[in-house]
């Protein structure tokens, strides 16, 4: 992994401010990342929670970025086609877009945001899920990079 992914909302290992979470505004934090390789058409972006108690959580899943692009806005609207082709999944709570952190009280919760460079735009329509999404990266990962980021419900 060769591409940083950074957020200024909160720092890698860090905890996620309540605002991108559901016990506050549930905007998706800004994002930014390094130069991807070059040959990159299009990246993608996932986010999860492998502490969820049900297993792995999906709270995001967003594909078809523009391969040039280095930064996400805050609150990335919950639309199909939100900005520049990029196209939003189904996240695990049945919804387009970002649904932010909202475990259940306890210990804290590890959300890993991960970016994919990919070598081509992914035939995929809007509504994919991350299980969608990985079928259709497979052998078309050109690098990646990854922001952890925690939050414990209070």
């Amino acid at each position: 992994m060769t591409i940083r992914l950074t957020s200024s909302a909160f720092a890698d290992g860090a905890a996620i401010p309540a605002r991108h979470t559901c016990q506050g505004e549930d905007l998706s934090p800004p994002l930014a990342w390094s130069q991807p390789p070059v040959g990159t058409v299009s990246l993608a972006l996932v986010v999860d929670d492998p502490d969820a108690p049900a297993g792995d959580w999906v709270h995001w899943v967003l594909y078809n970025l523009p391969g040039d692009a280095t930064t996400l806005p805050e609150g990335v609207a919950k639309t199909l086609s939100p900005a520049g082709g990029a196209l939003q999944g189904k996240n695990d709570f049945n919804t387009l877009g970002y649904n932010g952190p909202c475990p259940p009280r306890g210990t804290p919760h590890r959300y890993f945001f991960k970016l994919y460079a990919l070598d081509r735009r992914l035939d995929l329509a809007a509504g994919a899920t991350k299980a969608n999404l990985l079928q259709a990266m497979r052998g078309h990962i050109l690098d990646q990079g990854q922001l952890m980021g925690a939050y414990q419900r209070k």
